[in-house]
């Protein structure tokens, strides 16, 4: 789940898991979970208003991580499904998002559809191939491996599912 997951940004996790009890009154459907997570992507609060902004806007449906990171840090591949909130730079929750589709592949398997859906910039492949390139880069010197583009990414894409007016 991190594009920087929380950093300098501490959420406030009870205010999400109220939001998540109000999706879930709305939606009974949805099964009970202790384990929703309640996050913040970015690590400083500029960039977790950036990112919570395109996603609430809708301009962001997906998100792409190292499967390195994962494993460094010994946080499991976000499951299909799944539901969790998403805070903003003050840490304060904003959406309900859902898992909805998940794909491991190679760096260099990117292809423009799923950098359109990542929101960011210019919304290009190459702005995406640019900047996850230089940020995987950093993130590899940080975890001890040498970056290739062959390194298996988690590519993801989710819906935005809670409050109402921003569903998809």
């Amino acid at each position: 789940m991190s594009e920087g997951s929380g950093g300098s940004v501490t959420v406030d996790r009870a205010a999400g898991l109220r939001m998540f009890d109000e999706f879930r009154a709305a939606h009974p459907e949805v099964p009970r979970r202790d384990d929703v997570e309640v996050v913040c992507w970015g690590d400083e609060p500029a960039y977790a208003d950036e990112i919570a902004g395109l996603i609430t806007t809708g301009a962001k449906r997906a998100t792409a991580t190292l499967a390195a990171g994962y494993l460094a840090y010994g946080e499991p591949f976000p499951p299909l499904g799944a539901h969790w909130v998403l805070c903003d730079g003050a840490g304060s929750p904003r959406a309900v998002l859902r898992t909805t589709q998940l794909r491991l592949g190679p760096f260099h398997s990117v292809d423009e559809h799923f950098a359109r859906a990542e929101g960011e910039g210019d919304r290009t492949l190459q702005t995406w191939l640019d900047g996850h390139r230089a940020a995987y880069q950093r993130q590899c010197a940080r975890i001890g491996i040498e970056f290739s583009e062959d390194l298996e990414v988690c590519f993801e894409r989710f819906t935005c599912v809670w409050p109402p007016e921003l569903a998809d």
